[in-house]
């Protein structure tokens, strides 16, 4: 299975929410002379519907999918009963909360001990029931899994592998927004596009789109922390593996695992893999926030891409996505 590149569905669904405006995309032109290239083109997702990152579109829109399906008169209430579960190391989490706040049901988030106590009370404040377990994502979401199969609760991951792609898949579908969005928004298809990627969810659903529309024009380069190069290990060996390394800051790209789906979709559509380092994600988001655009390391993962080494031609058009929001904002 392959990552689904047609956005009409999530167009159509995303048309019915108040709370859905485009994000920004912005021309950032001092970062692209610091930087070395000609230009510079930001999807900024800081503020995407109010949850402070592209997650806002995935999660909530395989919910929305589920209550459309359901059919009932009231959708406020339409998933009345029903309890979805998933792990997070944060941003996902927002997403489950708010759609199964948003369609009457009720998420369970488990998450690791390395995600922050700030992500967990935000979660709180969604309605969701926070849950810590295990020092790592990859543990959390065992748990989370074990949890959703003794209770009858339904598995709502950003990830997939056998036997589990639908919901993630759905989840997936919902990033081709903020794809189709950029496509819209550009005035000129760039040369290059930095996706930064954990399991790959993200990376996978844009740059489907993005060959879709640009078919093989743009050079599409996967970013991964070098403490969890799921996706590149993964090409390397045509599956899915099991990396190990140490925590990243940049938590949540910090996947020992890729998706299944993703996987598979980025061995079609992506040109070129690379590692950061975590000195090379830091010093990337204090870039950003110098040149007027606060995130993490996580959300500043693609370009630092740039600096790390990532030797682009002088006159090439980077097209990057901020994925998220400081965590302090």
């Amino acid at each position: 299975m392959s990552p689904l590149a047609d956005v009409s569905d999530v167009a159509e669904l995303l048309s019915k929410c108040p709370a859905h405006t485009p994000t920004q995309l912005r021309d950032a032109p001092e970062l692209a002379v610091a930087l070395g290239v000609a230009r510079i083109s930001l999807k900024d997702e800081r503020q995407r519907m109010g949850l402070g990152s592209f997650k806002a579109l995935g999660a909530a829109h395989a919910i929305a999918r589920e209550a459309a399906v359901v059919g009932a008169g009231d959708l406020l209430q339409a998933l009345q009963g029903r309890v979805y579960v998933t792990a997070s190391a944060g941003n996902h989490g927002l997403s489950v909360a708010a759609g199964a706040r948003l369609f009457g049901a009720r998420a369970v988030i488990y998450l690791s001990d390395a995600v922050p106590e700030a992500f967990a009370e935000r979660l709180r404040e969604k309605g969701a029931d926070v849950v810590r377990a295990g020092a790592d994502y990859e543990a959390s979401m065992r748990t989370a899994a074990d949890a959703a199969q003794a209770r009858g609760w339904t598995l709502l991951s950003d990830s997939s592998w056998p036997d589990y792609t639908e919901l993630p898949l759905r989840v997936m579908e919902g990033y081709l927004q903020l794809a189709a969005e950029a496509v819209a928004q550009i005035d000129t298809p760039p040369s290059h596009v930095l996706l930064q990627a954990g399991v790959g969810g993200l990376a996978a659903a844009v740059a489907a789109h993005m060959r879709h529309v640009w078919g093989e024009g743009p050079q599409i380069i996967v970013v991964e922390p070098d403490a969890a190069p799921a996706l590149m290990e993964g090409i390397r060996a045509g599956q899915v593996v099991d990396t190990t390394g140490p925590a990243s800051c940049m938590g949540r790209l910090d996947c020992k695992a890729a998706s299944m789906i993703a996987l598979n979709g980025l061995a079609r559509d992506a040109d070129a893999f690379v590692t950061i380092s975590e000195t090379d994600a830091q010093r990337a988001a204090d870039l950003m926030a110098a040149h007027g655009l606060p995130t993490t390391p996580s959300g500043a993962a693609g370009i630092a891409a740039l600096p790390a080494g990532l030797d682009l031609p002088a006159d090439a058009h980077v097209l990057a996505i901020v994925s998220e929001g400081p965590e302090d904002g």
